[in-house]
């Protein structure tokens, strides 16, 4: 009779130290990328000194880089937004810090509240914006660091799965 409870690993893992991975200095898989964004966003001492607000344009500031990453403060005063874009070959965790703010995609809308992540491949297309009253800070974490940013004509506010495939029927017609 087989159970869970059946299953034993014999002696102790950790007298195996070929087995063990060394910790890294800097993170390269997409888990270890969200966990950099978490542990910055928890080290409020890290950053929250140097956040500004500007009425006029969106602030940013490159907190720090590492081997192919880049790691971006940005902060968003009511109203603004990025416009609907893509991170062209970098992948990228965005993860709000303080206020709320609002991703639209292809696939719907969003709101992203403190401590919110959203991890994305290369080509994901989207637009987020500060829709409140109350300014927003966020962190984005590009890997490999961000070298363009295509921008895009705004999706319509509803699109749904069927309209996506008519559409594709018929550019594929043309």
């Amino acid at each position: 009779m087989n159970s869970d409870s059946d299953l034993q690993i014999a002696g102790d893992i950790l007298e195996v130290p070929h087995l063990l991975q060394a910790p890294r200095e800097h993170p390269v898989t997409v888990a270890e990328f969200a966990g950099l964004a978490r542990s910055v966003a928890a080290d409020r001492a890290q950053w929250e000194h140097l956040v500004r607000y500007d009425a006029t344009t969106r602030w940013y500031h490159r907190l720090r880089t590492g081997p192919g990453y880049e790691v971006w403060l940005l902060s968003w005063v009511p109203g603004q937004g990025s416009g609907t874009h893509d991170h062209g070959r970098s992948s990228g965790v965005l993860t709000v810090l303080d206020g709320t703010l609002t991703e639209r995609t292809g696939h719907g809308t969003h709101a992203l509240g403190p401590g919110a992540q959203r991890v994305f491949a290369p080509g994901y297309v989207h637009g987020v914006v500060n829709d409140t009253l109350e300014p927003a800070v966020s962190l984005h974490v590009y890997f490999p660091g961000l070298t363009e940013m295509p921008m895009h004509p705004a999706a319509p506010a509803h699109t749904t799965h069927a309209d996506a495939d008519a559409a594709a029927g018929a550019a594929a017609r043309c």
